[in-house]
Formats: C-alpha cells, structure tokens, sequence
C-alpha cells in the first residue's frame, strides 16, 4: 500500500462555547424557562456547525451562578453529547464568584486542555439584574486571564433591570451588549448569538484585522434589526421597547 492510500487522520482543534447564566430568583417562571428552551433547542445547530468544520470540533460548557456557582458537567461536552439539564431559578446574582470560577477554568489545568490544541473560546452572558457579591474583584481576576481576553464575548441583557454597566465591563465594550425585552426575543437572541459565536469562533482565521468579536458583533447587529423585542446596546440608556415576560 502506497503512503497515497493510506488515510491521514488530522486531530481538529477544539472551540469552546460557554454560557454563563444567572439562575437568581428573578429569573424565575418565563425567563428560565425561555433559556432551557433556547439553549436545549441551539445544542443540535452546534452539532452540526462542529461536524461539518473541517478546522475545529466545538464542546458547550454552561455555568449556572445564582447564590453559588455550578458546572452543568465537569468539563466541556461536544454538543451531541451535551444532554441539557433544566437550570432553575432561585437565590441572589453572584456574578463575581462566576467570573471567578470561568478564570479558573480558562486555563490548560482547567478546560483549555485539547490535545490538539484549542481556539480561543466563545462566552456568552445572560442576566437580568446586578450582581449580589463583589463582582469587581471576581472580574479583574477574570479580565487577567489570557483566554478570556482572546475571546470572544457577549452579553445578553434579559430586561431593563440589568445592569448593563456590568455587562459591559464583562464584555468589552457597549456595543458587545444586547438587550431583550419579551420571551421570544429571548430565546431567538440566544440561538443567533450562539450559532454566530460558534461559527467565527471555531474559523482558523479572520477577515482582515478584523477581530472575531468585531465580526460576531456586526451579524449579530444585523440579526437584532429583524427580532421584534430585541436590540443592540449601543445607547444602552435608552430602549425602544417595554418589557413583557408574561
């Protein structure tokens, strides 16, 4: 058999999505619910975004932080096998105990640890208030983490009571902040900024100099224009919208 023959099995890199999502008790009833919907519905878009990728294999790690903080699974699961548990609702926002713990993480000892190597991950953000605990300190140490800083980041404010002061310090910058008003913005904001998150993310490259949070930025703005509750944080004082959770 000549070297010709032989099939040559190249290992993918590995592109991890993580969400980070406030289970406090404000979330409960119709928001953690449209989350449980959304994020279980967007498991099988990812899977098929990571099979047909020639250059990475993408794994979905969630972290639930509401009192506490707590792994959905004790390392990243590629989305075929990541079987989404229903999160509930109830306790306070302990946003810097979660970045805390994402840093942690965010390391080669922690979940960065692909043989063959990994891309930088994507992290998406849900919340609906303002932290509860010293989020200051749980996020400088998270914005020291090198992983974190090549990420790609997003936050997803669920209603005009979070605090998107916050959630911009967490993402960068104003613009990487999107803000819905009703349940199917909600679950329709998720699948998109998922999907996008997923599809840059796990690219060998980018177009230009433009950064891959740039880009997902940019389609996820385009998106936002056509779903009725939901937009971009660009003027995040202002809302075009009343919220609706019924």
């Amino acid at each position: 058999m000549s070297l010709l023959d032989e099939q040559v099995s190249v290992p993918r890199r590995t592109m991890t999505l993580f969400f980070l999502i406030d289970t406090s008790g404000s979330m409960e009833g119709n928001k953690i619910g449209a989350v449980n919907d959304a994020v279980a519905n967007v498991l099988p878009m990812l899977d098929e975004i990571s099979a047909e990728n020639p250059d990475a294999e993408i794994k979905v790690a969630a972290l639930e932080f509401s009192s506490g903080v707590n792994w959905l699974y004790s390392e990243p699961k590629l989305a075929s096998d990541f079987v989404w548990q229903d999160v509930k609702a109830g306790g306070l926002t302990s946003l810097g105990a979660a970045c805390a713990e994402l840093s942690t993480k965010l390391s080669r000892s922690g979940y960065m640890k692909s043989a063959s190597g990994s891309f930088a991950p994507a992290i998406i953000l849900l919340s609906d208030g303002g932290p509860t605990d010293d989020y200051e300190s749980g996020l400088n140490k998270l914005k020291g983490n090198n992983w974190f800083k090549a990420a790609i980041k997003i936050a997803i404010a669920i209603g005009d009571d979070a605090d998107k002061d916050v959630l911009k310090q967490f993402a960068g910058n104003s613009e990487a902040v999107f803000t819905v008003h009703n349940i199917d913005a909600l679950k329709q904001i998720i699948r998109v900024v998922a999907v996008t998150s997923s599809q840059i993310g796990s690219k060998s490259s980018t177009a230009g100099d433009t950064t891959k949070q740039d880009q997902v930025i940019e389609e996820v703005k385009d998106a936002v224009e056509n779903i009725q509750g939901a937009e971009a944080a660009t003027a995040v004082d202002s809302s075009s919208y009343d919220d609706d959770w019924d």
